[in-house]
């Protein structure tokens, strides 16, 4: 990752940059703001523009021995600590055990959540952490000499979740510090770290990303319309690991579209048997897609009635969707539009409950006929 690779973020950029030129490198720093907006990606440019041994004006060169080394994630002066589970039958119980897990997943994406870092090491449904075991981890990796830079660089990615015991270890580091050892701290909820630790460390707040740059970023990197990509940058609201889910989506949002788009048909036609059939085929989808669908479909309701405002600026959706609502958006008024999401809302919840699928979709659709006509 590089600079130029950070969507937005341009003031921070230019600060860090100004503290390597200056020399003026906080020992603690720590980067925090909503999820998405870049804080992981740029404490992993910053480190890499620290330690490029042929740095440009405003970013690393790419080519020198440390870029190259940085690239394939094993620079061996750079170290990370990051949330993991136990797993004591693999007996893996420290970020090292994870590393190359580690190494890969930022290879691929380094707009990284929690949630796809979880399901990455099939972490999903378990209890993570930053363990005790951690702290002498970290003791012992910055008590070692450099190998090839000046500084030895510590990344701790979402140290809210730090055990307290881990905590309290990482502030002695802190209180103080080893000479050319930089800590930088990656915080989607600054409030949650121990409060001692946020006073030894260098803030850098950072804002959302503005819909227009994750636009330009879209349809640059991955080709979109420009039409699309506005849409897709509207629904991210300022997160681009959103916006990237969005595009991931595509496919499911489209079969979810041609779906939603049968059932509004139908219903207004009132076609008993078609929706008896359109029914039974929404409840094969499995519980979590359906409950995705029934997501999408009040998503749906919701734009179409902003729709009929006429305002683009509030408006999220693609341009296959808006074609339909040109024509759609009419039947959804304020009339309907409470009803609607009601029932949307009391379907989603029972099938939460394990409710047969076909019976719910089933009551739904013949709702919708009731609903659309009032």
């Amino acid at each position: 990752m590089f600079f130029k690779d950070i969507i937005g973020q341009d003031e921070v950029k230019k600060r860090l940059i100004h503290s390597v030129k200056s020399g003026q490198i906080a020992h603690a720093q720590l980067f925090c703001g909503p999820e998405g907006i870049g804080k992981l990606p740029l404490a992993l440019a910053y480190a890499r523009y620290i330690q490029c041994t042929n740095r440009g004006e405003d970013d690393a060169c790419g080519v020198c021995p440390s870029c190259k080394q940085f690239s394939s994630v094993m620079h061996p002066d750079i170290h990370f600590v990051f949330p993991i589970y136990k797993n004591e039958k693999k007996k893996k119980r420290l970020c090292d055990d994870y590393i190359d897990e580690w190494r890969k997943c930022l290879s691929e994406n380094q707009y990284l959540s929690l949630e796809q870092w979880l399901s990455y090491i099939d972490a999903e449904n378990s209890q993570v952490s930053i363990y005790a075991d951690e702290s002498r981890e970290i003791i012992r990796k910055i008590s070692l000499k450099t190998y090839e830079s000046d500084y030895k660089i510590m990344i701790i990615w979402l140290p809210e979740l730090m055990n307290p015991v881990c905590a309290n270890k990482l502030l002695k580091i802190l209180e103080e510090p080893y000479e050319k050892t930089v800590f930088l701290l990656v915080s989607n909820q600054p409030d949650k770290i121990l409060g001692t630790i946020l006073s030894r460390s260098q803030r850098i707040n950072m804002r959302v990303v503005s819909p227009e740059k994750i636009s330009e970023a879209l349809q640059r990197r991955y080709s979109l319309g420009q039409q699309d990509a506005d849409a897709v940058a509207h629904i991210a609201n300022g997160n681009f690991i959103k916006a990237l889910e969005t595009i991931q989506l595509s496919e499911e949002n489209q079969y979810f579209f041609d779906l939603f788009v049968r059932l509004m048909r139908l219903a207004y036609g009132r076609k008993i048997k078609d929706l008896k059939v359109w029914s039974e085929e929404a409840a094969d989808m499995g519980r979590e897609k359906e409950k995705r669908f029934l997501a999408y479909t009040q998503r749906m309701l919701r734009e179409n009635y902003i729709y009929n405002l006429h305002i683009p600026e509030i408006s999220y959706l693609n341009s296959r969707e808006e074609l339909f609502s040109t024509r759609f958006a009419p039947f959804i008024h304020e009339r309907n539009i409470i009803s609607l999401m009601n029932e949307l809302s009391r379907a989603e919840s029972d099938i939460s409950q394990n409710a047969n699928g076909k019976i719910v979709f089933f009551d739904l659709a013949i709702k919708m006929i009731m609903l659309l006509k009032s």
